[in-house]
């Protein structure tokens, strides 16, 4: 179903929606709706010393004899049972004294330690939860429904941190040591994991996910669900990518940057020819043609350091259609651009910054990385040439994340981009609650980029840019 038909059959079974907007975490792949009642905390674990003494005495003779091979040949149910079964009997060699509970909870962790990853599964299985944040060994926050909480889980000391965060970056190649105390990675499911140990991290190895759900969010869900723009914002973001028009989303950490891209690169027709490169890959295109390629980091020698600017490169001989940037932070910035103005049109990126005008500074630092020395106008030009849109994502201070901002680049005037607003959110103030009240509302420009549509057969109403109508 287009995004077009849905909100046809959403305004024919409610002919007459509410225009209160409760929004919800736009970034939170997981989160349910806003309405929803708050989801009960994740159960206990046992936090006593005496518990945490014997689940790591029981796991460590576990390693010792379980056939560690069978991890990788086994069915998943097979080996739990294995597992429960050898803990029962690990547990009567060593004579310790627990109740069901303890008993039901020690094969329960030490199937987790086996199997995943330890005393973050039970934080992992929540939906609710968005953010992962380990401080230390003793201390692990969550975001949940954009707030931060404090959780009961820990872990039994510094050397089981760390041995999880060497089991997780492991996986996919990468290293983290004394010599490179700092790593990115990513989880099966595409949660992306940053790492930092000694002698970086101060009080002990320290660790933050950032959740990705298993099935996808749809445009539907941050209108209806998240309350994260209007519908009239989301059929011009559709229409743009359909049309393909080069866009760039911009907005700080957690604003929803690269959830948005997901749902923007879901407009892609199928029949196009994809490439995504990305530092640690986390996108979750749905297309049948998606080329998908990641940053290697450079090995103990130094050497062997694979960049985004390279892959940028070697992506203009993969006969794209579309190439997508994960994030654009560096030199790539030069060849990112020149790829939008040679025909690779309807590109994607994100960046980091906080307002557009902010995200066109950022470009044209980056331009200077490369090393060009070019002039601040032919800069500037290359940007304006090859950048149509510019979407700004905003993590308001109640932890909820809107489109703030939709912006159409016009061209140059002297040495100054000039830019337009098409869509705005304006704050008006903060409830008892200390929930953000505003609204959104077009600003009655009619962008230039509306001839551009026509030609690819789409026409959008004019009410679509009705100054008038508010979305509060």
């Amino acid at each position: 179903m287009s995004l077009r038909d849905f909100l046809a059959t959403s305004a024919a079974r409610n002919p007459k929606p509410s225009l209160q907007l409760v929004a919800d975490n736009a970034d939170t792949p997981d989160a349910p709706a806003a309405e929803a009642v708050q989801p009960p905390a994740p159960p206990l674990y046992g936090q006593s010393a005496a518990y945490l003494t014997l689940r790591g005495r029981i796991h460590a003779k576990m390693v010792e004899r379980f056939d560690l091979a069978a991890l990788e040949t086994l069915p998943k149910p097979t080996l739990l049972q294995e597992i429960a079964g050898m803990t029962e009997r690990l547990l009567s060699e060593d004579s310790a004294a627990v109740n069901d509970l303890e008993r039901k909870l020690l094969i329960r962790d030490i199937q987790h330690e086996m199997l995943g990853f330890g005393p973050l599964e039970l934080l992992m299985a929540d939906p609710a939860v968005s953010d992962i944040l380990v401080n230390r060994h003793d201390q692990i926050y969550v975001e949940r429904l954009g707030r931060l909480e404090l959780t009961p889980v820990v872990f039994t000391d510094e050397k089981h941190l760390l041995r999880i965060i060497d089991k997780i970056v492991s996986r996919i190649g990468r290293r983290i040591d004394e010599s490179s105390p700092m790593v990115d990675a990513r989880l099966p499911d595409g949660s992306r994991v940053n790492a930092v140990i000694s002698p970086v991290a101060l009080d002990g190895p320290m660790m933050s996910i950032r959740r990705f759900a298993h099935t996808p969010l749809r445009m539907e869900n941050l209108i209806q669900d998240l309350k994260s723009l209007t519908p009239n914002m989301a059929l011009v973001l559709e229409a743009l990518a359909k049309a393909k028009v080069n866009m760039i989303i911009s907005g700080g950490t957690g604003a929803g940057k690269t959830t948005l891209l997901n749902i923007l690169s879901g407009y892609i027709p199928e029949a196009e020819r994809v490439v995504t490169i990305e530092d640690a890959a986390e996108l979750q295109l749905q297309q049948p043609h998606v080329v998908r390629m990641e940053t290697r980091p450079p090995n103990i020698e130094g050497r062997g350091e694979i960049t985004q600017r390279s892959l940028v490169r070697n992506a203009l001989r993969m006969r794209p259609d579309r190439i997508i940037i994960g994030e654009v932070r560096g030199a790539e910035a030069v060849d990112m651009l020149q790829a939008m103005n040679t025909g690779h049109e309807g590109s994607l990126t994100t960046i980091h910054a906080n307002t557009p005008r902010d995200s066109l500074s950022r470009l044209e630092n980056m331009i200077g990385m490369a090393g060009l020395n070019l002039p601040h106008q032919a800069a500037r030009q290359q940007i304006a040439s090859a950048i149509t849109v510019i979407v700004q994502a905003l993590r308001l201070t109640d932890g909820k994340r809107k489109i703030t901002s939709i912006q159409e680049i016009t061209g140059m005037e002297g040495d100054v981009v000039t830019m337009q607003e098409i869509f705005a959110f304006t704050q008006t103030g903060i409830g008892s609650g200390g929930d953000v009240q505003g609204y959104f509302h077009a600003t009655g420009v009619r962008p230039k980029f509306a001839e551009r549509l026509k030609g690819f057969g789409i026409a959008l109403p004019d009410t679509v840019f009705d100054p008038t109508r508010h979305y509060q």
